[in-house]
């Protein structure tokens, strides 16, 4: 282990610690703690959302699946490309106003409570279940990539890397809340851009250029070039589809109700979708560049692609920056996925349903110490090291399209829509993934298709029958909708 990698590492995480400890001061209420007050820019907005979106599957997972099948994995990339340019087009300013208009919702739960008048509560605790059921496997994805990185890079057991990622980024998620994990993620968008612009270009000008490098690995296996071998429609299908889970990860959509006002979306727009191309590109062509870089000696893990390139490419000053960049994308998204969860028991759970009139105080101090009791799930879960960042994300980002990607884009724009149609959403949507990965995993379903497909399909589906089937809205709430269409 290098003394100066180890040192560029080190003051990286201490400017994370300060971040979180200036955010603590300027932290007094539960609307401060788990949106910043609403008072998000829109360039923080946007990076913080790509940032806190792309974690550690971008550094690991996507460079991963490129140096290990070539470029059949480039149809994932478009997906995503495609489902953020949706998501910021056409969810982002009507979540942002339709949000505050239904009582000033703070988390995803409580806006759909608000939307349909549910007094029964369900909606709320059903919708808060599913967010702590996938976050528990999404947060596990992070620290199997934080163990990765350790393990590689400083010679740490996978579970000493464990513990070490873990204690940094619970750390200033439970001092800070949702403006420390804002503020720290735009410092991590910005870092983990560098990284993927530096470290492709100086691969590719190491083996001589653009053409070169297609040249070899045309050499290696011409199969690495073709962007159809070994793809069937269905497999193209899946990988595209990762761009549905947008409309329902509730990390990402946070971030549309914290902009401060609905002229800073396409601000934040232009910004995301600019960070967000580029930064899949650069991973892209990270793990293109590394079959040919790497041909004579095989990495026996794929996902360590970009670490490697860090060690033989750089000076030890610049690898331990371009490390922390792996760390970022891991923290980054880690923090978010600890504070919606960590908001989803507080205002969910123990307010809704115990403390109706606890202190904001209280209120934080709950949501603290629910940040380090699903922290400590997570590690639990990701004490497997055959785990692998890409398999983990995969099942966590399904779960959340599938269960709340339609039950979003129906109340933004269908005024018919009942609670009871959301309900059956959610329920269909979440089941399909977990019923639809087991069957396939004992083959009893024949043929290769993302479980996000199904369910998504499905969700949409039973949201519309049911609201149909059942009684149409109150007036409040068909008042309600009217307000939040004139106020666009």
């Amino acid at each position: 282990m290098d003394t100066s990698t180890l040192i560029t590492f080190i003051i990286y995480l201490v400017g994370m610690l300060a971040i979180g400890l200036v955010a603590y001061k300027m932290t007094s209420n539960l609307s401060d703690y788990v949106l910043g007050g609403r008072r998000l820019g829109g360039g923080v907005a946007a990076l913080s959302a790509g940032a806190s979106d792309m974690s550690s599957w971008l550094l690991l997972g996507l460079p991963g699946a490129m140096y290990a099948y070539g470029m059949t994995e480039i149809w994932i990339g478009i997906g995503l490309a495609m489902g953020a340019y949706l998501n910021w087009q056409f969810i982002a300013t009507r979540l942002r106003m339709y949000t505050e208009i239904a009582g000033d919702s703070i988390t995803l739960p409580d806006f759909f409570e608000n939307r349909f008048n549910d007094q029964s509560k369900i909606l709320r605790i059903v919708s808060a279940l599913v967010i702590l059921v996938f976050f528990a496997f999404y947060t596990s994805s992070g620290l199997v990539g934080g163990a990765i990185l350790f393990e590689n890079s400083f010679g740490f057991t996978y579970t000493q890397a464990l513990w070490i990622g873990a204690i940094v980024i619970i750390s200033y998620t439970f001092l800070g809340g949702f403006l420390a994990v804002s503020w720290t993620d735009f410092a991590q968008g910005i870092l983990m851009f560098l990284a993927l612009i530096i470290v492709p270009v100086v691969a590719i000008q190491n083996m001589g250029g653009w053409n070169q490098t297609v040249q070899r690995v045309g050499e290696i296996d011409p199969v690495y070039l073709d962007v159809f071998t070994g793809t069937t429609t269905l497999g193209i299908i899946s990988l595209l589809a990762w761009g549905l889970g947008y409309f329902g990860q509730p990390h990402i959509i946070a971030r549309f109700m914290a902009v401060k006002s609905k002229a800073e979306i396409p601000k934040a727009r232009l910004v995301g979708m600019s960070w967000m191309v580029f930064a899949l590109f650069g991973a892209i062509f990270t793990g293109f560049v590394g079959i040919a870089y790497f041909a004579e000696s095989p990495l026996d893990n794929p996902e360590t692609v970009f670490i490697e390139f860090t060690q033989v490419l750089f000076h030890p000053w610049v690898s331990g920056f371009l490390l922390a960049a792996i760390l970022a994308a891991i923290m980054s998204t880690i923090d978010s996925q600890l504070l919606v969860s960590s908001s989803a028991l507080t205002e969910d759970f123990y307010k809704a349903l115990f403390r109706k009139n606890a202190s904001q105080r209280e209120l934080v101090l709950v949501g603290r110490l629910g940040v380090v009791a699903i922290a400590l799930f997570a590690i639990f879960l990701a004490y497997n090291p055959e785990s692998t960042v890409l398999d983990l994300v995969g099942y966590a980002w399904a779960g959340f399209g599938a269960a709340f990607g339609p039950v979003v884009i129906l109340a933004l724009f269908w005024k018919r829509m009942t609670k009871w149609g959301a309900l059956a959403g959610m329920i269909v949507g979440g089941a399909t993934v977990i019923i639809w990965d087991i069957l396939t995993a004992n083959e009893v379903i024949p043929f290769a298709l993302y479980e996000i497909v199904p369910g998504f399909i499905l969700a949409w589906i039973a949201v519309y029958a049911v609201s149909l089937a059942t009684k149409e809205p109150e007036k409040e709430v068909l008042e309600q909708f009217d307000k939040f269409k004139a106020s666009l």
